[in-house]
């Protein structure tokens, strides 16, 4: 605008309000009776009596500037009365945490200076006013659950990094983490908090007294006869942990829970705020009033159906208003309390968000009457306050709120302009957006009413008590299955409300990925692709660094999301292009992975950095996929590694010196800051010391890929292609099919969604189960109790009340935990969330399958697609039993055969260097084996790939992990041969229900198929067999000789006069010798059951030789663990406290002497002894066991027969 209320002639855009001289020039203008009509009913008086139509004064164009002014003008006078310093209140009337001077410890501080993260141990920080009589309240918007004191203090308060808040003597507060109320001593007090509650604090220093209340909840009083008098002056203040965040609200947004009584710290607006809702009500009479100029008479309008059809008169009243209204619009309180809130009423009346046109009309007005950088500033504004509402707001059953929320921010981005600028500058720069995606879980249960959704609770029993399934199945009693059918009642009307929020959500993510919105520039989805890409970025590059990270909790939810969504649209595309893939079918092209068209950072590739991929395989990128490397570019990114070093010093150098001495600008939303602004630009330290400066800046990550876009330079033909340009597509290798999959933006999005997974999704699901094994842990106690009340003596009346007591206090902590259990299943571990996880799966499996195809370009995959696969189906194994069963999913057992072949292949691939992914390879394919299911899969794999693979687990164990191999191989043995078979350990077998699942502890369930094919290879291959004998032998004598140094050790410090304790260290390192000893024998035994020929065989060159050195090995470990009073057994007798204590007791079990047995008695049934044992030896029967010399016979070695064979 040039000019606001200097004349009647002024302009806005394009479009100029008419003087008298020109009006007659102009078509649409009503007469002026109508015209002074019309303007009355839109601009009546304060009183709201209108005068007479012979006495007031007739209004036109000309003199409705005069007239809005003295509308306005009208109350200005008594609010600008009130609008003086309050008595009771010092500071400035902006009220603001303290940055300056006001804190303790290290903190992130927004740029609001109202949102505040923890960085320390305890920082603490106060605001910049304080008050000293009267009745005052502010608020906390909690985003952290963990360690805070919110409160009170005075100036002299002095806080260090062990007390803050409350634990001095002028000091008050509340912690919601424990649940107590501090002020040098501390007693219980309130409720416990959770991330997304709003702590009220009050203070009444007319008598004496500090409150709080949650989430508009009293707490009680807290405090009472508070010091006051003279000098006592109270600042609200804050103690918090490290990486705990919370905001304030001092007043410059209306309170979302006022108390009668209590002013906030900050004042509103009060002029501001009358002349927003006057002008709001003109406004609604322009809406609501129109004129039939054929009729010559005003006329009453449906507001749902209201158009701006060009109508002259109506536009430039609307003018008129617009030129107060605007400015208005881009202050923060007025946004929250005027705008959103008429917003919000037109969506009131119910019915889908197309049905109320009447906020795209307004957007329209908005964009077309005010200036750009008011629309700007005002959408950001009403975006955050949707934002912040949708997140602070309490979870009612119908979760009507998040409902009411979500709709209008659906008509808000269904507005074309808007939705371009909120992207391009709102949504994932200032706001932290994900926060729409996301579903909190109710801490307190009742609060969120799901006692009257699910009035019925019910849980499994599904172990005994030493935390072993049973098996039995027992069956259901009549109580049991009603109560079991009202409990899946009451979730499948939870699952019903819930699915209306992630509909809503789904179609706001709709929204953001439309490609049709081309009008006025760049389509919305390459907007949002870059967008994406920045925040997968700023989450995998600052993986150590917590404050800058999405919350996993945040980005499970926006995973599912975004799942939906894309196959929504990738369907959709499926419809049009019949000749395109479906998303059942959908993958990665290998080509994204080498072509530089999209940025995977600093992630690594399966082949190492790719710097060096670039330098060792363009021979190939050029022959297979067309791909030329410049040897300038390859030169360039050599230099940039040299250089990074002196690049981060002198860009150090270069920053301000303010910027340096307070830690300077992060450059990354911190996730954990302000519930509504992403950005923490102030870090504060009371030791003036920088913890945040990057090694490198965020925008030079792109010279490491010197054919890689940056995100801002790519457009719509870089990703989709056009005239002969693949896109995204481009370097296609020949093993790819030429099939069209789908939209190359779908692509991209897709392999986002594989790295989001990886990030943290997986962590987060794996947490979440805690839930889970609570509920049956508060089971089993519940099931023991009343075991216990049933055996109790009827004359021990004390011990059954006690009993009682306890059976009331499981009963009440299991029916609030299935119902927050409930909320979990249906929000996280549903059916539908179980088949976006499968579905991921098989993306991955797919992608894998492809990327291999190409041979040596394999190597440029992103590890994190592996890592993907793997954990995914871990996820869906693991984590939705037993509400959900994986063997429900379609071609289940076709995946589980994929997945077999991928890690069977690339455990041992060479084209893969990370130790950290061939590791978890091989400790994948170690727990595929321990399971009956995957097994089976195993075996399903062509023949070829499983010889292959027994192949390289037969590989010599020296300069490779060796540990994972030996313990695959023991178990494809374990179950067979004469060693001990119990179902789990005997020093595990009582163990936690949640630890059901782990590999150590399944049922054997061995493989002939893959044992008869490693006898076939140890037979056949003459190279094979002694190599890998000899490695096994040579990592025996190597663990056990270990094993014996650490008893005497231990022994030796046990025995001492002085009192001294053994290192835990010791005990673990001592153990986990033992085992590696037990399983290689497991392993000889495995060997000579199977392939004797090994050592029968004397045309074989290192037959003799093997066993000789396997008769001697087997002779120092049985005389080590059977003779009498030994090192071993008084070691075993120490009774060692502790885990590991328990663990060398397991020693005494038959598994320190069947393994080195049940070689021996292998060795007997094919006759091995024979050669190597003496001449008056050699007669024994067939039948006898073999002792070997000098072996005393002890009571262990006594039962050996008995056990040997069981």
């Amino acid at each position: 605008m040039t000019s606001r209320g200097a004349g009647t002639a002024f302009s806005r855009r394009n479009y100029r309000l008419s003087t008298e001289s020109e009006k007659p020039k102009l078509t649409g203008i009503v007469n002026s009776k109508l015209l002074n009509d019309y303007l009355h009913r839109i601009f009546p008086s304060a009183d709201g009596i209108q005068p007479a139509t012979a006495y007031r004064k007739p209004l036109t164009f000309q003199n409705l500037q005069e007239h809005l002014d003295k509308l306005l003008a009208e109350d200005s006078g008594a609010e600008d009365s009130r609008d003086q310093v309050l008595e009771g209140r010092l500071g400035p009337s902006t009220v603001v945490l303290d940055h300056t001077s006001g804190f303790e410890g290290l903190l992130l501080v927004d740029d609001d200076l109202l949102g505040v993260i923890g960085h320390s141990n305890f920082g603490s920080i106060r605001a910049t006013t304080c008050v000293y009589k009267g009745k005052w309240i502010y608020e906390v918007l909690i985003s952290s659950q963990g360690l805070m004191q919110i409160g009170w203090c005075t100036l002299n308060c002095r806080f260090n990094q062990e007390e803050g808040v409350g634990d001095t003597l002028d000091s008050y507060a509340y912690d919601g983490n424990r649940v107590r109320k501090w002020n040098v001593t501390t007693t219980n007090y309130g409720k416990s908090w959770a991330a997304g509650d709003i702590v009220s604090c009050l203070i009444d220093l007319d008598e004496g007294t500090i409150a709080f209340c949650l989430n508009g909840v009293s707490l009680g009083t807290a405090f009472d006869n508070i010091t006051r008098g003279a000098g006592m002056a109270y600042f609200p203040a804050i103690s918090l942990s490290f990486k705990e965040s919370v905001a304030f609200n001092f007043g410059s947004r209306p309170l979302r829970y006022p108390v009668e009584g209590y002013r906030p710290l900050q004042d509103p607006p009060s002029v501001d705020l009358v002349k927003a809702h006057k002008l709001l009500g003109y406004l609604k009479n322009v809406i609501h009033i129109g004129i039939d100029v054929l009729e010559g008479k005003l006329v009453e309008k449906d507001t749902s159906t209201w158009q701006l059809q060009g109508e002259p008169t109506v536009l430039i009243t609307l003018t008129h208003i617009f030129n107060h209204f605007a400015p208005l619009m881009c202050k923060v309180y007025l946004v929250d309390d005027v705008l959103m809130h008429f917003l919000l009423s037109i969506l009131e009346r119910g019915g889908a968000v197309e049905a109320h046109p009447l906020i795209q009309q307004l957007l329209d007005l908005m964009w077309l009457l005010m200036e750009d950088y008011e629309v700007h500033e005002c959408l950001k504004q009403l975006l955050m306050s949707l934002l912040r509402a949708y997140r602070f707001s309490p979870i009612i059953p119908d979760l009507g709120l998040q409902i009411h929320y979500l709709r209008l921010t659906i008509a808000v981005l269904k507005h074309e302009k808007s939705r371009k600028y909120l992207l391009n500058n709102v949504l994932f720069d200032v706001l932290r957006s994900v926060v729409f995606f996301y579903i909190k879980s109710p801490l307190r249960v009742e609060e969120a009413g799901l006692q009257e959704l699910i009035p019925t609770t019910w849980w499994p029993n599904r172990f005994t008590k030493e935390g072993k399934e049973s098996k039995e199945v027992k069956e259901e009693s009549a109580e049991e299955r009603l109560r079991r059918r009202a409990y899946d009642r009451g979730c499948q009307r939870l699952k019903k409300r819930i699915e209306v929020v992630e509909e809503l959500q789904v179609q706001i993510l709709k929204l953001l990925l439309n490609n049709k919105d081309r009008g006025g520039g760049e389509a919305s989805r390459y907007i949002f692709l870059n967008k994406f890409r920045r925040f997968l970025q700023e989450n995998a590059s600052n993986r150590g660094n917590l404050t800058v990270l999405c919350p996993p909790e945040y980005m499970v939810c926006f995973l599912h999301r975004l799942i939906s969504t894309l196959r929504c649209y990738w369907d959709g595309h499926k419809a049009k292009a019949p000749a395109a893939l479906s998303s059942e079918e959908a993958y990665v092209p290998p080509q994204l992975f080498y072509n530089g068209k999209v940025d995977y950072f600093d992630l690594q590739r399966l082949g190492g950095l790719l710097s060096h991929l670039k330098k060792t395989l363009k021979d190939d990128l050029a022959l297979k996929a067309n791909i030329l490397i410049d040897p300038a570019e390859l030169q360039a990114v050599t230099m940039d590694d040299l250089d990074e070093d002196e690049e981060t010093a002198t860009s150090t150098a270069q920053r301000p010196v303010a910027a340096l001495a307070i830690g300077g600008a992060l450059a990354r939303p911190s996730w954990l800051s302000s519930p509504t602004l992403g950005r923490a630009n102030r870090f504060l330290s009371t030791a003036a010391v920088s913890l945040m400066n990057p090694r490198r800046p965020l925008g030079t990550l792109e010279k490491m890929k010197a054919r890689t876009l940056s995100v801002e330079q790519r457009t719509e033909d870089d990703i989709e292609g056009s005239h002969g340009n693949e896109g995204l597509l481009l370097g296609r290798p020949p093993e790819e099919p030429e099939q069209s999959i789908t939209e190359n933006s779908l692509l991209e999005i897709l392999d986002g969604i594989v790295m989001m997974y990886n990030l943290s999704v997986h962590q987060q699901l794996g947490k979440m189960v805690g839930v889970s094994d609570d509920v049956n842990e508060y089971a089993l106690a519940l099931k023991d109790t009343e075991e216990k009340i049933s055996r109790c003596p009827k004359r021990r009346r004390d011990i059954y009340e006690e009993l009682v007591k306890s059976q009331k206090v499981f009963s009440e902590k299991l029916n609030h935990l299935s119902r927050r259990l409930a909320w979990i299943n249906v929000t996280i571990y549903s059916k539908e969330k179980m088949q976006d996880i499968y579905w991921l799966l098989r993306v991955c499996i797919r992608t894998i399958e492809h990327g291999d195809r190409t041979g040596s370009l394999f190597a440029f995959m992103p590890e994190f697609y592996l890592s993907v696969a793997m954990n995914s189906y871990s996820a869906l194994k693991n984590y939705f039993s037993p509400v959900h069963s994986m063997e429900e999913l379609p071609g289940y057992e076709e995946t589980l055969t994929h997945l077999a072949a991928i890690l069977a292949k690339h455990f041992a691939d060479s084209r893969i260097v990370g130790t950290d992914i061939r590791d978890s390879l091989m400790q994948a394919l170690a727990s595929y084996v321990c399971y009956p299911h995957s097994l089976r899969a195993v075996e399903r794999i062509p023949e070829e790939q499983r010889i292959s693979m027994m192949r390289n687990l037969l590989a010599p164990y020296e300069q490779r992990p060796w540990a994972q191999t030996n313990w695959i191989l023991v178990r494809l043995w374990r179950g067979c041969g004469f060693g001990y078979r119990y179902t789990r350990l005997p020093h595990l077998l009582k163990t936690k229900p949640e630890d059901a699942n782990l590999p150590s502890l399944q049922k054997p369930c061995p493989s002939t198929l893959l044992q008869q094919h490693m006898a076939n290879l140890l037979r056949s291959d003459c190279d094979m067999a002694p190599s890998f004998l000899n490695s096994v032998l040579n990592q025996l004598n190597w663990a056990f000789s270990e094993f014996i140094g650490m008893i005497q050790e231990i022994q030796q410090a046990a025995e001492r006069l002085e009192r001294n304790f053994v290192d835990s260290r010791q005990l673990k390192v001592c153990a986990t010798c033992f085992d590696l000893s037990v399983s290689l024998l497991r392993v000889l035994e495995m060997t000579v059951t199977l392939a004797p020929e090994i050592f029968l065989d004397w045309s074989r060159p290192s037959s003799e030789l093997l066993l000789r050195r396997l008769a001697q090995l087997l002779n120092q470990v049985l005389n080590r663990v059977t003779a009498e009073r030994n090192l071993f057994d008084r070691v075993v007798n120490l009774r060692l406290p502790g885990p590991s204590g328990r663990q060398l007791c397991s020693w005494r079990t038959p598994a320190s002497s069947s393994a080195p047995s049940s070689t021996c008695w292998a060795m007997q049934s094919h006759q091995l002894w024979q050669p190597c044992l003496p001449l008056q030896t050699r007669d024994i029967s067939p039948c006898t066991p073999p002792f070997p010399p000098q072996t005393p016979t002890t009571s262990a070695w006594r039962s050996w027969p008995r056990w040997s064979g069981c």
